[in-house]
């Protein structure tokens, strides 16, 4: 991995920052195996969205998760917790480490509550994080979580985010995660009566397995040439194709 150049990219809108990221993945990755028993094309990534609630938010193409309205699903299962009736099933949530973490002596914290008292007192503090990590349990399981890290902070009246993801899949998980990750930032602005400042999104390993190449090889050719702005929308575009989907399924 020594010459890995690094994925830096910035931009003003998620669909934008998401779609330079794969460009320069696909430039200056590299070829590594994975645990899986395939290779994939990786590389470390900083990813900065400077106004990520700017128009147009939604990218059709990012959405990997079986329909329209799985985008909205899994902003719920993040910052409403929706799914964390599965945990003892899946291992764990988001949500549920980020709002229930359990202690091993079986002590629960709400970070995200934290994070905001410890910002109403402090705005620049360097200290209000929310971690997913348990070592006595995720050194061993086979699926830990990829997302690390949350750090929080008020500069010049709005809330900045960094997101640090141990691994993430560009192509099939990066723009929902970056989505729903904003999501979750604006409550926390919400709930200190802040506006939405940049999003950063860090990963070590940001790549894309080698089962998606051939899509992944025609998306960024699509990127280059401005094919893929037609899968843009906005927010009140995306909802309104999902309220269309919801009637015509319930009319069937």
């Amino acid at each position: 991995m020594s010459t890995t150049q690094i994925v830096y990219v910035v931009a003003k809108t998620l669909p934008e920052a998401w779609e330079r990221s794969l460009v320069v993945l696909r430039e200056t990755g590299v070829i590594i195996d994975t645990e899986y028993n395939e290779k994939s094309i990786d590389a470390p990534a900083v990813i900065i969205v400077e106004e990520p609630f700017a128009e147009p938010r939604i990218h059709l193409k990012g959405i990997v998760a079986g329909s329209l309205k799985g985008l909205l699903d899994y902003v719920d299962e993040v910052v409403k917790g929706i799914h964390d009736y599965l945990v003892e099933k899946v291992g764990y949530t988001y949500h549920e480490r980020l709002f229930s973490y359990r202690l091993p002596d079986n002590t629960v914290v709400n970070q995200i509550v934290r994070v905001v008292e410890k910002l109403r007192k402090v705005p620049y503090t360097r200290r209000a994080q929310a971690i997913t990590w348990q070592p006595w349990k995720d050194l061993e399981t086979e699926h830990p979580p990829c997302l690390q890290r949350m750090w929080f902070r008020v500069v010049n009246g709005k809330l900045v985010m960094h997101t640090h993801m141990r691994s993430n899949d560009a192509l099939k998980a990066a723009y929902m995660n970056m989505y729903a990750f904003t999501e979750l930032q604006k409550y926390v602005a919400q709930q200190l009566g802040v506006e939405v400042g940049r999003y950063i999104h860090i990963a070590d390993s940001y790549h894309v397995y080698e089962r998606d190449w051939k899509w992944f090889k025609t998306f960024v050719e699509h990127i280059e040439s401005g094919e893929s702005k037609k899968r843009w929308r906005t927010t009140e575009e995306y909802m309104k194709m999902v309220q269309a989907t919801e009637r015509k399924t319930q009319s069937i």
